[in-house]
């Protein structure tokens, strides 16, 4: 999808719910519109070859509405950092953020 738009995907990483990517669209093309095609193609291609997924994500919707962009000038050592590094903080946040909940009506615990 991104070689038929002319867009170079420079970095990635998959994430259990997300996805990293560090692309490079040309200038003539807006990110939205990437964006919207990316999204959009892609979905269609994994309920195509996985027919399993149409029942599990209702109405055909893969991908959440929106998404996160930011330009990259200088700093594109950075991103690539975070892009590597994000699963691993990811998974000590989690680590860290871990609690036992209890029903303050029940006073026993969640499950």
């Amino acid at each position: 999808l991104c070689q038929y738009k002319g867009v170079k995907i420079i970095e990635g990483h998959m994430m259990p719910d997300h996805v990293h990517l560090l692309v490079s669209i040309p200038p003539k093309q807006s990110v939205s519109s990437f964006m919207g095609y990316l999204k959009e193609k892609s979905a269609l291609m994994m309920f195509d070859r996985h027919a399993n997924l149409k029942y599990k994500f209702g109405n055909r919707y893969f991908w959440s509405e929106g998404y996160y962009v930011s330009t990259v000038g200088l700093n594109e050592q950075t991103i690539r950092k975070y892009i590597r590094d994000q699963e691993k903080h990811d998974l000590s946040i989690d680590k860290l953020t871990t609690k036992e909940y209890s029903d303050p009506f029940k006073g026993n615990k969640l499950k």
